[in-house]
């Protein structure tokens, strides 16, 4: 049976995922900062026919020994197959206060460092592995409503852009999926303002499952955000600065 390990598995489109594996056969290794929504999903299983193993670990993302429990995680799994990494966290931030763009950088830019490279060099060691990231649209364009959070998700496009070429040049047997989702209707997106193409995130989760299982590559979910942002790469910069979004 395959193993594989959920990192912001505690709601939204991570817990998601984590129920498709489970009843699709997975043993899986759930993780967040929140332990409790992730003994309930343990429960969920125990309940069921329980018949696939789930563990749980506390992990935060940003800091230092994260790396560290997700490798006790994947002990107490009894090993990895793929890395699912959907923590993450964004906010609109249009007058710039420092507090949410350095909040955002040490998420999704130090702390998905952190994990995506603590996985990599263990399937390296391995011999194989499957490592799938949740991204964003977002990372096509700066947006200027959400700078730090734009910013990152380039950041994480490109990174596993770069390690999937590495892999390749060392001859590793590592797979990839950038997984670009565009608004989804979870805990991030909660507020005043009202967000086009909301997307639910069962029908995300599915998927993304279907996209990990074909080894995608790339994939933009949803056809309406596919040509959404092949339209913003169209428009010169120029342009694009003097939008209003």
């Amino acid at each position: 049976m395959k193993k594989a390990i959920i990192v912001g598995a505690s709601s939204g489109i991570g817990r998601e995922v984590a129920r498709l594996l489970i009843a699709d056969g997975w043993h899986i290794g759930v993780a967040a900062r929140r332990e409790e929504p992730l003994i309930k999903l343990k429960e969920e299983n125990e309940k069921g026919n329980g018949s696939c193993k789930v563990e749980v670990m506390s992990i935060n993302v940003t800091q230092p020994d994260a790396g560290e429990r997700l490798l006790r995680l994947v002990d107490k799994l009894g090993g990895m197959d793929l890395y699912f990494h959907a923590s993450g966290i964004g906010k609109q931030n249009r007058t710039l206060q420092s507090d949410i763009e350095l909040s955002t950088m040490e998420t999704n830019a130090m702390g998905f460092t952190r994990m995506i490279g603590t996985a990599y060099r263990y399937f390296a060691s391995q011999g194989h592995g499957h490592i799938a990231a949740i991204t964003s649209i977002a990372g096509t364009k700066g947006l200027g409503p959400a700078p730090a959070y734009s910013a990152t998700k380039a950041l994480q496009a490109t990174y596993l852009e770069a390690l999937e070429q590495q892999a390749n040049q060392r001859g590793l047997n590592i797979r990839f999926t950038d997984i670009r989702p565009g608004f989804v209707d979870t805990a991030l997106l909660n507020g005043d303002f009202h967000y086009p193409m909301m997307m639910q995130p069962a029908y995300v989760a599915r998927d993304i499952v279907s996209a990990i299982i074909k080894q995608q590559h790339v994939r933009i979910i949803d056809w309406r955000y596919r040509i959404m942002t092949f339209l913003w790469q169209l428009i010169p910069r120029w342009m694009w600065r003097r939008m209003k979004l």
